[in-house]
């Protein structure tokens, strides 16, 4: 044995040294080191093994080493260094401390790091950017002892934990793996350190590569208590499905901070656990026989089996029931603040998730319900929530659930609450259906508005041939008298080219015309839907100069592309597109007449037709709609007062102001989702006012701009504009 010292020691001094290095060492006939003040090795050192005595201080820096063992209040600075030990690693007596860094590696028979204690008090260390592992432990943490890991790696071999700790001691584990060949991380009692054993992870993996990750009590130990912290970026693994098993009345507070876990937390009988989870934390898993449960700031659990759990305290958290159809029980001893229970039904078999709150419910509650396309089997209620006592309260999150064609509301009787159907209101997918159904004749409507002004346009250019662009916008605000409530808003263009006719009294014109427009649809509760139009036309005008009576007439056929998409009650998206075919035809007859000074008046009449094909059509979550064919009548009555304003030239300028009085005559276009009835219903009158302006630039070129409004029964215009030029020659 090696003494290394820098001043005499006694004989009785010597002997106690050599004592404690053997004895801490068990080598039953090694040599060690000893170092009574302070010693330095590097890679030019041989491997010995170290006894660091009370108060010195051994500094290896690309050293290797064997067994080193740091005296009471002795010092350990171990950088770019390997332990390779048949006993301990490196052990450390009370008031020691060791810290081990800089891709330093400590593999040892038995356990590769020990913090020990004596009864007035325990170790530490401090492990950076190293390997830790031992056969029998990769580290043992006394009673009052601790131990910090950084970017570090903890190992058990054999049938050992990564880290086993004792009474209050503690563990701060930062960016580090922990891989026990048992559990990975064990806790057990000292009745000489009753105090709570602290443990805290961040962004640390812990492993039981054949049992749990964390394990509390039991192996024969006495209980104690322990306080977890899992902080961001943690994870816990056990091969045996669990997390964290408390046994030998053993007590858990447990808290989950921002991270996301897997696992089970089973509770043995005569323990107790509480978890807290928050800041987004979830948790999926079973929870058997813990006590309590508090979900704080969006954390979460998911529950995969029917659960008990003594006492819920909800701030912001959530819990949801499992898979979609595997319905669940939650029983709870008591219920306060607030959360969201993400639960679902099957309206066609009654099967339902369930909350059963056997003590007193407090607080308020949301509950977000899966919603269906399918239509249920026959109008029924269902039970999701019953509660022995308190004063707590139950909502639905979007207000309603969406099932088929419907939706369903919550209603509370007594201490008990069910999703009650007799109440029939339309749910968003119903909606859309009927909306995009509806829309068509007011896409047919809006884009003949631009047709309606270019005829006044054709009589008076006497004669001549001509091409022409318009581009134009509507919006519409549909009542729910109509069927479906919705606002529309319309763009889209018209080109066109026309000529005089060679034959007849030469005042006849006719033309050709193409577009495109499309239609937005918002409706209510997060529904949406589109009509892109396509369409080709022909028109034809007259005008007897004499007598200033006229004609105009629109053929038009359309092809329309809609889509739907639909926010259902329980946040989920449903859409669907389906296309078809309409056509449709105007005839206006009225007369002009000259006043004075350029002003003049045109009474007219205008009867419009359109017929648009019915189709099949579904949501991609079950939904089923058939739309009989949509058809449109409407009559319309009205003026034009206008002043055509000469600059000569063939330049002029035309402002006028247009009155009409319109009725819609067809009332029974009926939709059909699922097998319900609905009647889509335009008929009413509106009264219009609109108002433009025509510039001529010169004989060949004109400018034309327009301006709508209406408001009637079922439909407001709110506004209409187009604008557009035409050219000659």
């Amino acid at each position: 044995m090696t003494i290394v010292r820098t001043h005499a020691l006694s004989p009785l001094t010597s002997a106690l040294l050599k004592a404690s290095a053997l004895l801490l060492l068990s080598a039953p006939a090694g040599a060690a080191t000893i170092v009574d003040d302070q010693l330095s090795i590097d890679g030019d050192t041989a491997p010995d093994s170290y006894f660091v005595a009370p108060d010195a201080q051994l500094d290896a820096n690309g050293a290797s080493t064997q067994d080193i063992s740091i005296g009471e209040n002795g010092r350990l600075n171990l950088q770019r260094s390997s332990v390779t030990a048949t006993s301990d690693g490196i052990g450390v007596e009370r008031g020691g401390h060791a810290i081990i860094s800089d891709n330093s590696k400590v593999v040892s028979e038995r356990i590769g790091l020990r913090l020990l204690r004596t009864a007035s008090g325990g170790s530490s260390a401090v492990v950076s950017d190293s390997h830790i592992e031992g056969a029998r432990g990769g580290a043992s943490v006394s009673a009052g002892s601790a131990l910090r890991l950084e970017r570090s790696t903890v190992v058990g071999t054999g049938a050992s934990s990564a880290v086993r700790m004792f009474g209050n001691s503690t563990l701060v584990a930062e960016q580090s793996t922990l891989i026990g060949a048992r559990a990975g991380l064990q806790v057990n009692g000292d009745s000489a350190f009753p105090g709570a054993t602290q443990i805290t992870l961040a962004g640390t993996r812990v492993q039981g590569l054949d049992g749990s990750a964390i394990v509390v009590g039991g192996d024969g130990y006495e209980a104690v208590d322990a306080d977890i912290v899992v902080g961001p970026g943690s994870s816990l693994q056990g091969s045996n499905g669990a997390i964290l098993e408390v046994q030998g009345g053993s007590h858990v507070d447990m808290q989950v901070d921002g991270s996301a876990l897997q696992g089970d937390v089973r509770v043995e009988e005569g323990s107790s656990a509480n978890l807290r989870l928050d800041n987004q934390a979830s948790l999926t898993g079973r929870l058997e026989n813990v006590d309590g449960l508090t979900l704080n700031n969006q954390a979460s659990w998911t529950m995969v089996e029917d659960s008990s759990v003594g006492a819920m305290a909800m701030n912001g958290g959530a819990v949801h029931f499992g898979q979609a159809n595997d319905y669940q029980r939650l029983t709870l001893g008591t219920l306060s603040g607030q959360g969201t229970f993400v639960m679902d039904a099957d309206f066609s078999t009654g099967e339902t998730d369930f909350l059963d709150v056997t003590g007193t419910a407090t607080g308020s509650h949301t509950l977000l319900v899966g919603s269906s396309g399918a239509e249920p089997a026959a109008e029924n209620q269902l039970h999701l929530v019953h509660a022995g006592a308190g004063d707590a309260t139950f909502s639905l999150l979007n207000g309603s659930v969406d099932v088929g064609a419907f939706s369903y509301e919550l209603v509370q009787r007594g201490n008990d609450w069910y999703l009650d159907g007799s109440r029939q209101i339309i749910s968003p997918g119903t909606a859309s259906v009927l909306a995009l159904f509806n829309t068509a004749p007011t896409v047919w409507y809006g884009e003949l508005t631009t047709l309606r002004g270019r005829m006044g346009e054709l009589r008076r250019d006497e004669g001549n041939t001509g091409a022409w662009v318009r581009a134009y916008g509507n919006k519409f605000n549909v009542s729910a008298s109509a069927g479906s409530a919705y606002q529309q808003v319309q763009q889209g263009f018209s080109v066109g080219a026309d000529a005089p006719l060679p034959w007849g009294d030469g005042q006849w014109k006719v033309g050709v015309l193409a577009g495109h427009s499309n239609s937005d649809l918002n409706l209510a509760r997060g529904a949406s839907a589109q009509v892109k139009s396509y369409y080709l036309g022909l028109y034809t005008t007259w005008l007897d100069a004499q007598t200033g009576y006229y004609f105009d007439g629109v053929l038009k056929a359309n092809r329309f592309d809609n889509s739907s998409e639909v926010t259902l009650s329980d946040g989920q998206r449903t859409k669907g597109d389906y296309d078809n075919f309409g056509v449709g035809a105007s005839a206006e007859f009225g007369r002009h007449f000259e006043i004075a000074d350029g002003y003049f008046i045109e009474p007219y009449t205008q009867w419009s037709l359109a017929s648009i094909e019915g189709k099949d059509y579904h949501l991609d979550n079950g939904l089923q709609a058939r739309g009989d064919d949509t058809r449109s009548l409407v009559g319309k009555a009205g003026a034009t007062l206008g002043k055509t304003i000469d600059l000569n030239d063939g330049r002029f300028i035309q402002p006028y102001l247009r009155l009409a009085y319109a009725h819609e005559f067809i009332s029974n276009n009926d939709v059909k989702v699922n097998d319900h009835r609905f009647d889509n219903d335009l008929s009413g009158s509106r009264g219009e006012l609109g108002a433009g302006l025509a510039v001529s630039l010169n004989d060949r070129l004109q400018l034309h701009a327009d301006f709508d409004y209406a408001n009637g029964d079922r439909i407001e215009q709110p506004w209409g504009a187009n604008v557009g030029v035409r050219y000659t020659w």
